[in-house]
């Protein structure tokens, strides 16, 4: 057992911000995945009407904003992210009045909202692809998209030897319309995904008209899919290396930043795409009220991904290094250093996720025999994790993640504790990965399983039909909201506890000092006059004498901290 002394052996690694700065700076913003959130019509995929028959749930846990997965008319091949009308509701959501209703009563519950934009391709039904395939090589309707001739004889090889995200190659072979085989089309994801080229003004121009489209609309900001896309290496080289979604890192230097195998690709993180932002920032500028735009880019090392929300680029982007750290304190303490050090070093916030809807859930994660490791999908006949630990080192991340300054991104269900659908059939299985790598990856659809809102009804609650597009475990039962809401120290109000402690502690925008002195397994910090104590290791962690529990992830016995658990505490003296 360890005794903290509070008062020597500190470092200062962040400092203070305004109590009272922009919204976006210390905001809590809640991810919901429209098809699994709520399904007012009963067709058994969720909808907005049932978003906005949910939003006094995300008031009364005390989130701060809401970001929507895309809603856009689609054919849904990858789940609304290949869009084919940028400036429509899809009917499977409902229709632009829902939308306006839901944004209306959001902002009425003092609710931000947040949209998804995915500017790197488009659907294979959006009308600008469908008149690329319908005209001649050379055309300028193709000059929209990434249309090549093949290489080897006739054009039988594809351009390059680039491969999709999703498997397999990330060309496509067009056919002529007298059915001889025509040119390769580039997409870096599903074939019903081609890559838009933005070297071309008209496809520029098209996206700064469709943020006003839903500016004016009155959101508060978009979050920008594959951010470190759009542009690509001139003449679109070959390239040998492997591209993963949300890569983590295999190595973690100190004394710099996180860095590791990233995804440095003549596909991805190209200057040019710099310019794009800060044409997107001035169309921001052009509306009140701190509008925002998040940046969905895997790139490493950190000091590169800071480059993306300079003062006239982005407002904030995902910290995945943070999210594919392993349950190991002293690689988490060297991400959060490096964190603050990179995001500080350009005046932009520091983002802080655990799980959302392209990752297996924390409480999944943390539950494996490598804790904290990132199986694309877990299914029948892999390790299943261990439920209760999964549960209770989730909890614990969570306290930690909540008490750091900055933003944090919750992804639904995870104020419940949600572990991931793990025995799903895979001839439910719906996601684009899984077929396209024969089955090799699993994909997402267990992190994407409709949220259980009641324990005794059919579907959980999710559908007034009691029909939910991918099957809930049996199990979910005791995750329901219902079986959750006002039973002391249940996941869901150890959440809400958080999230009013730290808004009324102020520490979003507060400072952080190290406590040094407590071993390599645990993490300790001040944050304002908060003291966070995480102890990842087996044996447990006094707290100082005079320190008063604020909040726990697990019920303590004594002063003393567990194993895999997080407490906040006040400091005294």
């Amino acid at each position: 057992m360890t005794t903290i002394d509070t008062r020597p052996l500190r470092t200062l690694v962040h400092t203070a911000g305004a109590p009272e700065g922009e919204w976006w700076r210390d905001a809590v913003i809640y991810q919901v995945y429209p098809r699994s959130f709520a399904d007012a019509s009963g067709d058994g995929i969720g909808d907005l009407p049932g978003v906005t028959s949910r939003l006094d749930h995300l008031a009364e846990l005390g989130v701060d904003a809401v970001w929507l997965s895309p809603f856009y008319r689609s054919p849904q091949a990858d789940a609304g992210y290949d869009v084919a009308d940028y400036r429509d509701v899809d009917p499977l959501f409902g229709t632009l009045a829902d939308f306006d209703e839901m944004l209306e009563r959001a902002h009425g519950l003092g609710l931000r909202v947040i949209v998804d934009l995915v500017p790197n391709h488009t659907s294979d039904e959006h009308v600008w692809f469908q008149a690329a395939l319908a005209a001649a090589p050379g055309s300028p309707e193709r000059a929209r998209y990434l249309f090549r001739e093949g290489r080897g004889i006739d054009g039988t090889e594809p351009p390059n030897n680039w491969q999709s995200i999703f498997g397999g190659p990330a060309w496509t072979r067009t056919t002529d319309p007298d059915g001889t085989p025509g040119e390769w089309y580039l997409h870096l994801f599903d074939s019903r995904q081609p890559d838009l080229d933005w070297e071309h003004p008209e496809v520029r121009s098209e996206f700064e008209d469709v943020l006003r489209f839903w500016l004016d609309r009155g959101v508060d900001g978009f979050r920008i899919d594959v951010a470190h896309g759009m542009v690509k290496a001139p003449g679109l080289p070959d390239w040998d290396g492997h591209v993963s979604m949300i890569e983590g890192s295999d190595d973690v230097q100190p004394t710099d930043t996180v860095s590791g195998a990233g995804n440095q690709g003549p596909m991805f993180d190209q200057d040019g795409v710099h310019d794009i932002y800060r044409a997107w920032n001035t169309v921001l500028a052009e509306y009140p009220g701190d509008r925002a735009l998040v940046a969905e880019a895997w790139v490493e090392p950190l000091s590169r991904l800071s480059r993306y929300v300079r003062p006239d680029e982005m407002q904030q982007a995902f910290n995945f290094a943070f999210l594919a750290t392993h349950w190991d304190a002293p690689a988490l303490r060297t991400v959060v250093e490096a964190s603050y050090r990179a995001s500080d070093a350009v005046g932009a916030p520091t983002t802080w996720v655990l799980s959302n809807h392209d990752v297996v859930r924390h409480a999944s994660r943390l539950g494996l025999a490598e804790p904290g490791s990132r199986p694309n999908g877990i299914g029948h006949g892999d390790e299943q994790p261990d439920e209760t630990l999964g549960l209770r080192r989730a909890r614990c991340a969570s306290l930690l993640m909540l008490g750091l300054p900055g933003s944090a991104y919750l992804y639904q269900g995870e104020e419940l504790g949600l572990p991931d659908h793990t025995s799903l059939d895979d001839d439910l299985r719906q996601d684009p990965a899984f077929f396209r790598t024969g089955g090799a990856e699993r994909g997402r659809d267990g992190c994407r399983v409709p949220l259980p809102w009641a324990s005794e009804a059919e579907g959980f609650g999710f559908s007034p039909t009691g029909v939910t597009w991918l099957p809930q475990p049996a199990e979910w039962a005791s995750y329901a909201l219902d079986a959750q809401r006002g039973v002391a120290g249940s996941t869901y109000e150890t959440y809400r506890s958080a999230l009013q402690l730290r808004r009324e502690s102020g520490l979003g925008s507060g400072g952080m000092e190290w406590l040094h002195g407590l071993g390599d397994d645990v993490i300790a910090f001040v944050n304002r006059d908060v003291l966070v104590v995480a102890n990842l290791g087996a044996e447990p962690v006094a707290l100082p004498s005079g320190a008063e529990v604020l909040l726990a992830s697990v019920d303590l016995d004594g002063p003393l901290v567990p194993s895999d658990t997080t407490v906040w505490a006040r400091i005294t003296s």
